[in-house]
């Protein structure tokens, strides 16, 4: 081939792809979509078998199909329809974990689907930079694969964060990923590290009888949450039997064949079957030679981007937990969307919406949007609060579930919905109802929504009703 042939078919394709992307979790997942419905050619690298990432395999999906067993199991010990009839019901984690693997298996068919109906080359392997447009894929042969790309999605999640005086091959000794590969049956657990992680493997596992010490480095329970609702939580945990330690700090753990002793710095120790460490994260950056392509992590792995998801290297965009907050599966894939809207038109204003409602799986659930009392009283904006409980609803009394109340707060002048708090079972649905109303513009965000409008009866929905009214009876 002469000189100028070469020239010419370089020149005709640059690249392999127009974009890859390393991960398939939500973050890659919207990307790879979008991209591929404005018929951009996509190749997403995964290093697992199955596509999915982190979400799928270890955190959102299998945790949460846990926690709904475990839900269901409560239930039904506390229902007096069965009560008197039958023995209390137990299962065991193996057996809860099995439906959990069917979850899993359900889902990565699904995503795959998705991959192959819009022509999406996915590729198996690690992952790692030569150079700002070309990616190096070790596969499980050993054999590597070179790929270039126009532009490249960094999506790679993040993992449990491990200190190393801790000896996590330990067999009694587990972080929130391999917590899901429970071997024996506990009696037993020491949790350290109450964030959300912590808080909803508490529920479960309390759910489950086992005898549970919550270690929080912090001084109350998830503290970004409003107060009543972190109170709440607090107080049905601590009803429930879990022992809560607020303001410790882990200093040594010692392991043995039958248990483990955590050693606080405080002078405290506590004995349990096993050890669940699930204090913090760190982005997984760590094996992708991010200094090849000009690039570099802080301290938590992580990687700073623009309001369009854009690093220092004007062709590499990242998105979901590996650019840190809000950390949650259902922003990163919407991250994922809006970065590839970005790559296509960099004209594009898209971004997240500003109130990104947070859901928690404890048992009950906890969801919420918008500000909380605390942060309202300090920016000195008059507001009024309107309650619902559970226990009055019609419905829940029906279901019973009974523990759990409705938040709403609004402008005492203007009206306006100013946040949505919510303690209950599926308040991670039922705040949707108040979020679609917040969202609304021209007036329409104001709390008489709710009681001008007729619910169904009985519903949970009507919830906001009641509140509403008993928000707007305390103006004067």
């Amino acid at each position: 081939m002469t000189k100028a042939k070469a020239l010419k078919k370089k020149e005709e394709k640059p690249y392999d792809y127009d974009v890859i992307i390393i991960g398939t979790g939500p973050g890659g997942e919207g990307a790879a979509m979008e991209l591929s419905k404005k018929h951009k050619n996509v190749a997403i690298i995964e290093r697992y078998k199955d596509v999915g990432g982190g979400c799928t395999h270890w955190g959102t999906i299998p945790s949460k199909a846990l926690r709904q067993s475990v839900s269901r199991l409560t239930e039904y010990n506390a229902s007096p329809l069965f009560r008197g009839h039958d023995k209390a019901k137990s299962l065991t984690c193996a057996e809860i974990l099995s439906h959990a693997s069917e979850v899993i298996r359900k889902q990565v068919q699904l995503r795959s689907g998705f991959y192959d109906r819009n022509r999406v080359t996915v590729i198996t392997g690690n992952a790692s930079f030569i150079d700002s447009n070309t990616i190096e894929i070790v596969k499980d042969d050993a054999s590597i694969e070179k790929i270039t790309a126009e532009k490249i999605v960094i999506a790679t999640g993040s993992y449990p964060y491990r200190p190393d005086n801790i000896n996590f091959s330990h067999p009694r000794v587990y972080d929130s990923d391999t917590i899901l590969s429970l071997k024996h049956e506990p009696r037993s657990i020491i949790i350290y590290g109450a964030g959300v992680i912590g808080s909803e493997y508490a529920s479960i596992f309390r759910g489950l009888g086992v005898k549970v010490d919550l270690i929080n480095t912090r001084d109350r329970l998830l503290s970004f949450l409003d107060d009543e609702i972190s109170d709440a939580l607090s107080y049905h945990l601590w009803n429930n039997g879990v022992v809560i330690r607020h303001g410790e700090q882990i200093e040594r753990v010692e392991t043995s064949d039958k248990s483990v002793v955590v050693h606080l710095e405080s002078g405290k120790k506590m004995r349990a079957d096993c050890l669940l460490f699930a204090n913090g994260r760190t982005g997984n950056t760590k094996d992708l030679n991010l200094t090849h392509a000009g690039l570099k992590a802080d301290g938590r792995g992580q990687l700073k981007v623009n309001n369009q998801y854009q690093t220092k290297i004007e062709n590499i965009y990242a998105v979901g937990d590996v650019i840190g907050y809000p950390s949650l599966a259902s922003a990163a894939y919407d991250q994922g969307r809006l970065a590839a809207s970005a790559m296509i038109d960099h004209q594009s204003n898209a971004k997240l919406i500003a109130d990104i409602p947070t859901g928690i799986y404890t048992i009950p659930e906890i969801s919420s949007v918008g500000k909380t009392e605390q942060e309202l009283t300090a920016a000195k904006i008059p507001y009024e609060v309107g309650r619902a409980q559970f226990k009055h609803l019609a419905r829940a009394q029906i279901a019973n579930s009974l523990v759990g109340s409705l938040k709403i707060l609004f402008h005492r002048e203007t009206k306006e919905i100013l946040g949505i708090h919510c303690f209950g079972e599926n308040a991670a649905e039922i705040i949707h109802i108040g979020q679609a109303i917040m969202q609304q513009t021209n007036g329409g965000n104001t709390i008489e929504y709710f009681v001008n409008t007729t619910f169904n009866y009985p519903t949970m929905a009507e919830a906001f009703r009641v509140a509403a009214l008993n928000g707007l009876n305390r103006l004067f």
